[in-house]
């Protein structure tokens, strides 16, 4: 499989969600660098060069190798009435065999945030993820305080299962996380835990 192409677009109501490019750059960077306080919270800490054209293309690459390669699935949120670039979500961490799994991790700007766009490219994600890659359980995980991302996430059908002591280091300290998980076949219903 490698050196294929496999093309990855998956269509919402509002959005096309695609693999990043190249001329993306500039969209981008206005976005994450507008949105710095509203993100770097929930995030690792940024390297120096995070925002340079030259880190962009080694992530355009890195999606390209992960798709191709089957291990990840980055995809930029594009509003399909004006293709402006709203955030990103990637199913990265994809495993076969007995596990057939991934783990999403998403992020919005803050123009567009709590307006159902995240939830919209997460339902579609997971139902491509289940229907398409024929995955069996998907999983994310957040700060406990993150509440809007908490909330998300169930809204889309993820359970709660736990928190993970000291799991990623986010804006420079190492972080608890409370763990979700959406699974294809899921009869445990609904989770008031957590």
């Amino acid at each position: 499989m490698l050196g294929a192409k496999k093309k990855v677009r998956i269509e919402t109501e509002r959005l096309t969600l695609r693999p990043p490019i190249h001329s993306d750059f500039r969209a981008w960077a206005a976005l994450r660098r507008d949105s710095e306080a509203f993100l770097k919270p929930w995030e690792p800490t940024w390297a120096p060069d995070h925002l340079s054209r030259k880190a962009f293309t080694n992530r355009v690459y890195w999606a390209q190798r992960s798709i191709a390669n089957g291990t990840a699935m980055p995809l930029f949120l594009v509003r399909r009435e004006d293709n402006g670039l709203l955030g990103a979500i990637t199913l990265d961490h994809i495993r076969r065999g007995p596990a057939q799994s991934g783990i999403t991790g998403y992020w919005i700007g803050e123009p567009f945030a709590r307006q159902g766009y995240m939830r919209e490219a997460i339902q579609a994600v997971v139902h491509h993820a289940f229907t398409v890659m024929d995955l069996s359980r998907i999983e994310a995980g957040c700060l406990p305080e993150n509440t809007a991302s908490r909330r998300l996430l169930e809204l889309c059908g993820y359970k709660y299962e736990g928190v993970a002591q000291s799991y990623l280091q986010i804006n420079g300290r190492w972080r608890n996380h409370v763990l979700y998980a959406n699974l294809r076949s899921d009869r445990r219903g609904k989770t008031d835990v957590g």
